[in-house]
């Protein structure tokens, strides 16, 4: 699965990593994005790239109660083509959600250690995302969940699932392809490859989401 992560890089490089042309209103980095809060995504409105905010767990639009966006915050890819709150977003409601890390915690004997995960070979990364609108009342939602899938090599030392991070090769085409059936994308999801990961310990200072300054990625030196 995928509950914390991070964005640290600066307005102007991700404006530049992912080609959008206007700013992006409101925009703070964050060392311990969670559940509940609003996280910085990329659609294409049919004509440009946007940046904006969604809320981080996901209200299906026929939800009667916004408390289910909190069960939601990942969605797996395997069957995400096939359940009722996911698969018409697998078609035309696709979001790249903007990362330079993630956390997960390792079980060790009765504790569970958290890790900082990177890719090697870059900094600014999207996760596969998919977003909905949720209306309901005077009450309007923009919301969204984070796919996942099985564990590679590499993470199922730390957890059996992990986050799709889109190659950058994949980025434009996961938000911008039309006319694919919920089938074509979750097969493009599952030709997707995994870049190389690195990984280190960090203090449990990370596991309280109120806590958001450097220390959550200061390596743990035992």
């Amino acid at each position: 699965m995928c509950g914390r992560y991070t964005l640290l890089a600066d307005e102007a490089e991700i404006l530049d990593k992912f080609s959008i042309e206007q700013s992006i209103p409101d925009y703070e980095p964050s060392y311990n994005i969670a559940p509940g809060q609003q996280v910085l995504a990329v659609i294409h409105d049919g004509d440009k790239k946007r940046a904006g905010y969604l809320r981080w767990g996901l209200i299906p639009s026929w939800a009667t109660d916004e408390k289910i966006g909190y069960k939601m915050i990942n969605a797996r890819s395997e069957t995400a083509h096939e359940k009722p709150s996911f698969k018409h977003l697998m078609t035309r409601k696709r979001c790249l959600i903007v990362a330079d890390s993630f956390y997960e915690w390792k079980r060790v004997g009765n504790e569970k250690q958290p890790k900082r995960i990177q890719l090697n070979d870059r900094k600014l990364f999207a996760f596969a995302g998919l977003w909905d609108k949720w209306e309901y009342g005077d009450q309007k939602r923009f919301t969204c969940t984070i796919l996942t899938k099985a564990a590679n090599r590499f993470m199922q030392t730390i957890h059996h699932r992990m986050p799709i991070i889109l190659p950058k090769s994949h980025e434009d085409a996961w938000i911008t392809t039309t006319n694919q059936s919920a089938d074509e994308v979750h097969q493009f999801l599952q030709e997707v490859e995994t870049e190389p990961f690195q990984a280190y310990d960090v203090a449990s200072y990370v596991n309280a989401a109120k806590n958001n300054d450097a220390g959550c990625i200061a390596p743990l030196h035992k």
